[in-house]
């Protein structure tokens, strides 16, 4: 064989396995760039996503049905879930619920005890006084919240996981897993795209959120940061969190609020004065490998305030921002180097 038609067969070779690369990455990874996007309604809030792959769609509507199907199971406003069955029960019979909400109690008990109560789901029975949200917002008589207040002890409320029941101590007591469900509400829809073969996926649930998988270009997910002075209506970002995997919740005041007599009432109250909290911040996002968690540590850890909800977020091996109302950005060690901030009103706290 000629020395030129070697070279034709080298170069011949050497093209084909060029193009069989080629073709594998775009296999591999080009076919990520199919998206499906889709927005629904559910635990009060709009459910966004953003599923990539030849999966995305199916994906996308299981995990729209395990968020529906949570809600059915945890949210106290809905006649036969099991919250409200464990809420009509308060002082007399233990209830049997499903696996995933006793999953929820025991996480959110564990939650309370660390944060000494800073969370604590039974307090329903003074935040529905306030009904934030609601229709009939409004400030309520001291002396209701003092009549309440002594209802509101997860102490109180048992649960045994063995036998998959629960029981609140005392009649008037109630459960309000909404600290904790648009978390949860996270994990089913990333559980949901892992099982249903999606590339990869983003869901936003009110102020969590969460990521499977990696993004085609290998690149991190960018999540924005809520700048908490900007309104519903025109909601804008103050930084974004550079994350490859996990879930990201963020707690404010500006969720759901009203004014008056000049004075801000917030929805995120302190379990042991049934009164919004007012520490100094003015937005905590926790960032965590568990949706419900980030949640529940978001709502802890801005009852605590910063120094004290520094150290649960350390105690938990999980990370987060602090903005108090001097608009300083206080962060976790182990989050610096992916978080940056976008807004020239704020500024990091050691500048």
């Amino acid at each position: 064989m000629g020395k030129n038609k070697k070279t034709i067969v080298l170069l011949s070779a050497l093209l084909a396995v060029i193009i069989a690369l080629l073709l594998f990455i775009w296999i591999k990874y080009g076919q990520k760039a199919q998206s499906y996007e889709c927005t629904n309604f559910a635990m009060g809030t709009y459910v966004q996503q953003t599923v990539y792959g030849k999966n995305g769609e199916a994906a996308a509507k299981a995990a729209a049905k395990k968020i529906g199907d949570l809600e059915d199971l945890i949210s106290w406003r809905i006649d036969g879930s099991d919250i409200s069955k464990l809420n009509e029960a308060a002082g007399s019979d233990w209830t049997k619920l499903d696996a995933k909400t006793i999953a929820l109690l025991q996480k959110s008990l564990e939650v309370a005890q660390k944060s000494n109560g800073a969370f604590d789901p039974t307090i329903l029975p003074v935040s529905s006084l306030w009904d934030f949200g609601g229709k009939n917002q409004h400030l309520p008589a001291k002396e209701e919240i003092n009549k309440y207040i002594k209802y509101v002890d997860y102490h109180n409320l048992r649960v045994n996981a063995t036998d998959s029941s629960a029981s609140l101590k005392l009649h008037y007591m109630a459960v309000d897993l909404g600290g904790i469900g648009k978390g949860a509400a996270c994990d089913e829809a990333v559980a949901a795209y892992k099982q249903a073969g999606a590339d990869c996926g983003i869901v936003a649930v009110g102020g969590s959120v969460g990521v499977f998988g990696t993004k085609a270009d290998r690149s991190a997910w960018h999540i924005a940061v809520r700048d908490p002075v900007s309104s519903e209506e025109k909601s804008a970002s103050m930084g974004s969190i550079d994350l490859t995997s996990g879930f990201v919740s963020t707690s404010g005041p500006y969720e759901k609020n009203f004014t008056k007599n000049g004075v801000l009432y917030h929805h995120l109250l302190n379990p042991s004065t049934g009164y919004p909290e007012n520490n100094g911040l003015i937005s905590v996002t926790v960032v965590c490998d568990n949706g419900a968690l980030s949640d529940a540590l978001s709502t802890a850890c801005f009852v605590l305030g910063r120094e004290k909800g520094m150290a649960l977020l350390k105690a938990y091996g999980a990370n987060g921002i602090f903005i108090d109302n001097a608009n300083k950005v206080y962060i976790t060690e182990n989050l610096k180097n992916n978080f940056k901030i976008n807004e020239k009103r704020y500024t990091y706290a050691d500048e």
